[in-house]
This record gives C-alpha cells, structure tokens and sequence, in this order.
C-alpha cells in the first residue's frame, strides 16, 4: 500500500508542474515575438530614415545641377559703359529743371512758404525788440502776426519769377562742371552750384516783386503801424528794416531749400529718377 502511496503522490507532483512549466514557455515565447518585433521596427525605421536622406541628397544634387545649368547657360552682364560728359551734362539738368519746377511750384502755392518750416519767413530778427515791446500793447499781437503771415504772402506771390531765371542758367553748366557734379557726394552739390552762379541775379530780380507785393498783400501798411508806434516809445532804437531787401532774401534762401530736398530725392531714390537718363546718370555712379 506504501509503494501505491508513493506512486500516487510521484503522479501528482509531475501533474502539478506541468501548468508550471508551461506557463514559463509560454512568457519565453511571448517576450521573445516583443522582442523581435521591437527589432523589425527600429530595422523597418531606419530603412525609412535612409531612403528619406538618400531622396533628399539626390533632389539637392538634381536642384544643384539645375543652378549650375542655369548659371552656365545665362550671359554675363555687359559691363556699364563709363558715363560721359554730355550724358553728365543732360542728367544734371534734367534733374535741375525737374527740382527748379517743383520747388517754384510748391512755394508758388497759398502756404508755400507760410506753413512749411523748413522755409518759412519768420519775424526780422532786427524787429524782435520791437515785437516783443508791441505784443503787451492792446490790438497790435494781432498786428504782427497778421504781418509775418503777410511777409510770406509775398514771397509766394513773387516765387514764378524765379523759374525762367534759373532755367535760363542751367544752359551754362559746362560739360567738364556736369560731370563733376553728377559725381558728387554731397546731396545738393548741383543746387549750390546753380545758386553761386544765379543768387545775385535772382535777388535782383525777386527784389521788385517782393516790394510789390509787400505792398499788395498788407504788409507794408502793417510794417508802418508797428515801427510808427514803437519809434515813439522815449529810449528805444529807431527800427529801419529793409523789408523788401529781408523778404527778397528769405524768398530766395526758401526757393534754394526747396531745391536741394528735390535734388537729393533723386540722387538718394531710385524711384524719383523718372527718366531713362536720370537712371542712367545717377544710377550707374
């Protein structure tokens, strides 16, 4: 009975191990397809990684070669002939009449000179005193501010005369003063040149318009009210300004001003040089 006791047992203890061992295959089995399927994976991924850079090399090799092609088969650029004289000359003045119209024109305007602070003609210096002396006098505030206003007035009545002036002397630019000028740092190296040879004969020129229009436009009645009552005052310098000679000069100074900002547009702004020869004469320097 011992021996089938034993029999016994022995079958029960190889039945129990049996799930056992089974269950321990299986968790072998298991982790080795995790294994592997993590292996095809990464294998499968870098088979992608490779044939994306190998794709990307040939489309940069394909893109490079097709510059090079391109490269290859367009001209060179002809080289820019050297600008010369006569075009310098025509450029120049191209550029001068197209600054002289718009400058005459823009001061010419109402408010040319009267609201635009780069040129506008402000109080005589010599009459500050008197302006300052006057200003606490009832009504008479009135009076110089009306009178400046008055002063520009008249120069923006007397600013076409300067046109016909300056593009008469334009014609005397020489080839050899052209090319010097197109070639110029200095944004309105033309402008001052066209100034040295015409500001005389402009103040000239301007002198009896401006006293005109002094007249015409109040200002000189004005000027007469003020320096009448201030000569009056015991102690105070007597005030002898030459208002036509100051406005004449301020006129003409406002009018130069404008002409050197026109100027430097074209020499500074591709897209002010409106012609063929202004691109030519300022663009190739």
């Amino acid at each position: 009975m011992s021996t089938r006791l034993a029999t016994l047992l022995l079958t029960a203890g190889i039945l129990a191990a049996v799930p056992a061992a089974w269950a321990q295959t299986t968790k072998k089995t298991t982790t080795a397809k995790a294994t592997a399927a993590k292996t095809a994976a990464a294998k499968a991924a870098a088979t992608k990684a490779a044939a994306a850079k190998t794709a990307a090399a040939k489309a940069a090799a394909t893109k490079a070669a097709a510059a090079k092609a391109a490269a290859a088969a367009t001209p060179a650029p002809a080289p820019v002939a050297p600008l010369t004289e006569a075009e310098a000359s025509a450029g120049i003045k191209d550029a001068l009449n197209k600054g002289v119209t718009k400058a005459v024109a823009f001061a010419s305007e109402k408010d040319g000179f009267n609201t635009n602070d780069d040129i506008h003609i402000p109080f005589p210096e010599d009459m500050v005193l008197m302006k300052s002396t006057l200003g606490r006098l009832p009504g008479m505030s009135t009076v110089m501010s009306t009178f400046e206003t008055q002063l520009n007035r008249a120069a923006e009545a007397a600013a076409p005369k300067a046109k016909d002036i300056f593009l008469a002397a334009l014609a005397n630019i020489s080839l050899t003063d052209a090319l010097s000028l197109v070639t110029s740092s200095s944004t309105d190296a033309a402008t001052q040149f066209l100034r040295k040879s015409t500001e005389a004969q402009l103040v000239a020129a301007f002198k009896p318009d401006i006293t005109t229009a002094i007249s015409q436009v109040g200002a000189e009645a004005a000027y007469t009210k003020m320096t009448t009552q201030y000569n009056r005052i015991p102690l105070m310098t007597p005030v002898q300004t030459d208002l036509s000679a100051y406005t004449t000069q301020k006129a003409v100074d406002g009018i130069f001003i404008l002409m050197a900002q026109e100027e430097a547009k074209i020499r500074r702004n591709p897209a002010a040089r409106t012609t063929d020869l202004l691109k030519r004469v300022f663009g190739t320097k």
